[in-house]
């Protein structure tokens, strides 16, 4: 077994505790919070390998046999999104390092950035419902606390509209979870999968389908349920409102891909529509509300809406190949939204201010700062050869060859909208002449641009080498809808209900 698997979860674990005891030396909090960081980064690199040349890994804790005991598994889509979350957090305590005040790290700041990392990293290592709504728990707790962070006006009543709205998705999520253990007996996700075989109740299925699609679609931030993001993201410093971006709607996104990708892929076949319909709605609404905001942070956090569109895509196209292509633009948007964020926060450090109405010039004053936000620009429209034209083209090439050609149309359009919002960015930030006197302004220190540069070179690498990502992409789609090599996997070849069947007697 790979007991290996409970690493990431118990490293940043004792690594908060260790932050709290400690937190009145403060370069011992920060040594601890990077040291964890670094090592699940290594780990997570290391995992991907692994599961990549050599299948799934998995382990049960205290030698439990599934589905009786506690599940975790790693196949390639959530290795990817492990290490992702690593890399992102990494970037994160880097870039909070060199930004973040010393009256925001006394209030257990990076003690809540670790448990976030517990919590995004359970989710995707999880094996089992129950323990997937204890890891969106976990990941709740640890964000209101950062969100709210600094206790202003504006950021108390943001965190009170992502508490409501995700503590609704969590009562949903629990409500299903109730209705498929009456229906399958069982919240090991692989046994659900293949007691739904043969136990399925059409009617009911949907039901808690629906049900799961409200409470992992709010928390995705897919339409009607996303208005709590642009109101809560742009409020706390830059550094949380990029590691948001990074992790909060992507562990919705998984969740999505994993339940109805793996447990119920008749139920992803039925709604396909629905979400085809949701995620078109998702990408215009977005766009939409990116093109009216004048602050830097709400464009970039509509633009996050606008682009779950683009995944929800993906899981719509009930395709291996549909996966395969929301997965890829779901890495892409992790990392150069994240850069965006940072690089957004660094024009704002310089200028005082967030108002675009109020900036101008810095293409001038900064120009390390304007040519990485230039690239990170193209990356988001979608320009070879940065990695955002890859994902993009994988989804269309998917829609088109599955004959949705209205959501492909839609999406292209999209795509030039976005690139409109983002554009206008960069004309009131970068281009026009300065509103105010910059003489006065400090000068931005370079290190602070390091963790934004680190991120888009790593988006011109991804488009560089789109071949070997692209099939490591499909190699997850495909893993994704292969319900029985999970099962195997989980319970061994005679399946789950062979091993409760041999135990129970």
């Amino acid at each position: 077994m790979a007991n290996h698997l409970f690493l990431p979860l118990v490293v940043p674990l004792i690594s908060a505790a260790l932050s709290v005891l400690l937190g009145r030396w403060r370069f011992v909090t920060r040594s601890i919070t990077l040291a964890a960081a670094l090592f699940n980064l290594g780990y997570s690199g290391w995992l991907l390998w692994l599961v990549s040349s050599t299948g799934r890994q998995v382990t049960q804790a205290s030698a439990w046999a599934a589905p009786f005991g506690i599940t975790l598994l790693a196949d390639v889509m959530s290795a990817v999104m492990l290490f992702l979350a690593a890399l992102l957090m990494f970037c994160t305590i880097i870039y909070s390092l060199l930004t973040m005040e010393p009256e925001y790290e006394q209030f257990f700041y990076y003690p809540l950035l670790l448990l976030l990392l517990l919590g995004v990293s359970g989710a995707f290592l999880t094996g089992d419902l129950f323990n997937l709504y204890v890891w969106f728990e976990v990941l709740l707790i640890s964000s209101f606390g950062l969100v709210t962070l600094g206790s202003s006006r504006a950021q108390l009543t943001g965190g009170l509209k992502y508490v409501v709205l995700n503590l609704m998705g969590s009562t949903m999520f629990l409500i299903g979870s109730g209705l498929i253990y009456g229906l399958a007996g069982t919240l090991n996700m692989a046994h659900i999968g293949e007691r739904l075989i043969t136990q399925s109740e059409p009617g009911l299925t949907t039901v808690i389908a629906t049900l799961f699609l409200f409470a992992f679609g709010s928390k995705a931030a897919l339409a009607p349920l996303f208005f709590w993001l642009p109101e809560s993201y742009p409020t706390p410093p830059p550094a949380v409102s990029a590691i948001f971006s990074a992790l909060m709607t992507k562990v919705g996104v998984y969740a999505l891909y994993r339940v109805f990708g793996t447990v119920l892929p008749g139920e992803l076949v039925r709604l396909a529509p629905l979400i085809l319909a949701l995620g078109g709605l998702t990408m215009v609404l977005g766009v939409l509300g990116a093109l009216t905001q004048t602050e830097i942070r709400r464009v970039l956090s509509f633009t996050i809406i606008s682009e779950i569109g683009f995944v929800a895509m993906g899981l719509g196209f009930a395709s291996a190949a549909g996966l395969a292509a929301g997965l890829l633009f779901t890495a892409h948007m992790m990392i150069v939204k994240t850069a965006l964020f940072f690089l957004a926060g660094a024009a704002e450090r310089v200028s005082g201010t967030g108002d675009m109405r109020r900036m101008g010039g810095l293409a001038r004053r900064e120009p390390a700062l304007a040519t990485l936000w230039f690239l990170g620009m193209v990356a988001l429209a979608g320009i070879p050869p940065m990695s955002g034209f890859f994902g993009k083209l994988a989804l269309l090439q998917a829609g088109v060859s599955q004959g949705h050609y209205l959501i492909s149309g839609l999406a292209v359009l999209v795509s030039l909208f976005i690139f409109l919002a983002i554009l206008k960015i960069w004309h009131e930030v970068f281009w026009k002449k300065p509103v105010e006197d910059q003489s006065q302004m400090p000068r931005l220190a370079p290190a602070i641009l390091i963790p934004g540069a680190l991120l888009v070179i790593l988006s011109v690498v991804i488009g560089i080498s789109a071949g070997p990502v692209a099939e490591l992409s499909t190699q997850a789609g495909t893993q994704i809808l292969d319900l029985p090599g999970y099962i195997e996997a989980t319970c061994g070849p005679a399946g789950c209900d062979a091993v409760t069947s041999r135990l129970i007697k």
